[in-house]
């Protein structure tokens, strides 16, 4: 199987996957509980959600570990579970991806905060690499370090993995709009910030997920664009803003609607799309359909 950068390089404009935490919701996931955990209680369910996104034509596909570092689980005292849990991640995924797609390792931010004095660079490091190896181990052939604010985390999570796994890496960040149409993470960063310092560290991919519909992911890939031209770019959009109606969040956005802007954003210069919050297998398809044309 070709790596995700050759295939690109190919000329192909790739299909990733959608939305898990709120698929695992509908599959029975109860608040509070560890959605992570269902990898051990719960594969069959883990494996209909992942295999569903290769049924609608996606080209590759996540893990559910987003919540996996010792970090995260601490907070259900399943630290000591990090890589029995990232391994049947990965396993899970792989068995859906067979060997033809691709399998996104999902590594998320740890909680903590450099500035807040409670975690050091070498605790993330130390955290992100016993995540990457085990999903390596399980069968990931990429990993996507994603929902990155901060710089120094996401580097440090990108040496992790760069330094201690053969995977393709991807990391993208995620921006809030400003007034005036710029984009910053929470702590500050704007898309060109972070092109130099997340490729420097060893990433493969770049680009944003979550935080924005389609339509300002454009805007965000266009920033990336004017500091590097060719990098290849990752784009996870959700399925438009969220609204809270009726004591719930929704994502408005339809998949038509979502696949309708798809040509504008590979226009921008994004070279692989899919979905977070809201977006569903419906959405994939859509976009797999209107992309593949």
């Amino acid at each position: 199987m070709k790596t995700i950068t050759e295939e690109l390089k190919a000329g192909k404009t790739l299909i990733s996957d959608g939305a898990w935490g709120t698929f695992l919701q509908q599959m029975g996931l109860q608040p509070g509980e560890c959605p992570e955990a269902w990898n051990l209680s719960h594969p069959d369910e883990v494996f209909q959600i992942a295999k569903s996104y290769i049924d609608a034509g996606a080209d590759m596909i996540e893990t559910n570990s987003f919540g996996g570092s010792s970090f995260k689980l601490a907070n259900y005292g399943l630290a000591d579970k990090v890589t029995e849990i990232n391994r049947a991640a990965a396993a899970i995924s792989r068995r859906a991806a067979g060997g033809q797609k691709h399998v996104l390792g999902s590594i998320g931010p740890t909680g903590k905060m450099l500035v807040m004095g409670d975690v050091t660079v070498e605790a993330f490091y130390e955290a992100f690499k016993e995540q990457a190896m085990a999903l390596e181990a399980g069968g990931a052939d990429a990993l996507v370090i994603e929902t990155m604010t901060d710089l120094d985390e996401a580097v440090a999570a990108i040496r992790a993995a760069a330094e201690n796994t053969r995977c393709e890496i991807i990391c993208t960040m995620t921006f809030d709009p400003s007034p005036d149409g710029t984009f910053y993470t929470m702590m500050g960063v704007s898309p060109a910030d972070m092109v130099t310092a997340l490729i420097d560290a060893g990433a493969h991919i770049i680009g944003a997920n979550c935080g924005n519909g389609m339509k300002n992911m454009i805007g965000i890939t266009e920033e990336i664009r004017k500091v590097h031209p060719d990098i290849p770019v990752l784009i996870h959009a959700n399925a438009g803003m969220p609204v809270y109606e009726q004591g719930a969040t929704r994502f408005l956005e339809t998949p038509g609607q979502m696949a309708g802007l798809a040509d504008q954003l590979v226009l921008a210069g994004a070279n692989i799309i899919g979905g977070c919050c809201g977006t569903t297998p419906d959405h994939i398809r859509a976009l797999a359909q209107q992309l593949k044309k």
